[in-house]
């Protein structure tokens, strides 16, 4: 029987989290909650609920196009058993590497990635950290770490150990059948705060799915 997986969405392309055209995925549910997280929708646990036999089904038409996997959330070392399920699948007939990003520094989930060896190829793992500088490709704040834990994660992901680029900047863009807007990648600090004003500013509005909890870093002025 296949384990059943809480998930938010799926994507392809995604050309922003790790090289090339890949596939993402994004878990639903997280325990972290890191304040200034971009994505509260994604911290809920219980919703979207389907199965990693289904998700297996909905990648497959990518498969033979797809240059990578990338797996963040939410948080899906919250669901190791369903985490460890698809990596296992995707394994197996897919021959792209796995990224996987989670808040749980890494001491929290060695052991799990020990106990399932070749299944994670590169790994960024750590809280984010609003107060943090911005400055590594990959991460979204500079406490958080890159581990690349197999041959194939050596040779697609030693070249994303560095500083920022310029090309690093980008954003994918997608839209749901609600037309929604979704963003992938790593944004700067305050980027949808600054969106937000500009959108404002034109008379257009804009409620961002971003943690409100706390005041933002820059001020805009109107």
């Amino acid at each position: 029987m296949s384990t059943s997986i809480d998930l938010s969405r799926i994507h392809f392309p995604v050309t922003t989290l790790g090289p090339g055209r890949r596939i993402g995925i994004w878990f639903q549910g997280c325990s972290i909650r890191c304040p200034g997280c971009i994505s509260m929708d994604t911290w809920a646990h219980g919703r979207g609920t389907t199965t990693v036999d289904e998700v297996i089904e909905s990648i497959s038409a990518w498969s033979a196009i797809a240059d990578g996997i990338t797996i963040s959330g939410g948080e899906p070392f919250d669901q190791p058993e369903a985490l460890f399920e698809l990596t296992a699948r995707i394994r197996g007939f897919l021959e792209t590497d796995i990224l996987v990003f989670t808040g749980y520094e890494w001491t929290a989930v060695s052991d799990q990635v020990a106990g399932s060896p070749g299944l994670i190829d590169a790994l960024v793992s750590g809280p984010f950290a609003r107060e943090e500088t911005l400055t590594l490709a990959l991460r979204g704040s500079d406490n958080q770490e890159l581990h690349l834990l197999t041959p194939l994660g050596k040779a697609r992901f030693a070249s994303f150990d560095r500083r920022l680029k310029a090309t690093d900047r980008t954003l994918d863009i997608m839209f749901d059948e609600n037309g929604d807007v979704w963003f992938a990648g790593i944004p700067r600090r305050d980027d949808f705060g600054r969106l937000q004003h500009y959108l404002e500013s034109i008379g257009a509005t804009l409620d961002t799915s971003e943690d409100k909890r706390i005041a933002p870093l820059t001020t805009y002025m109107k």
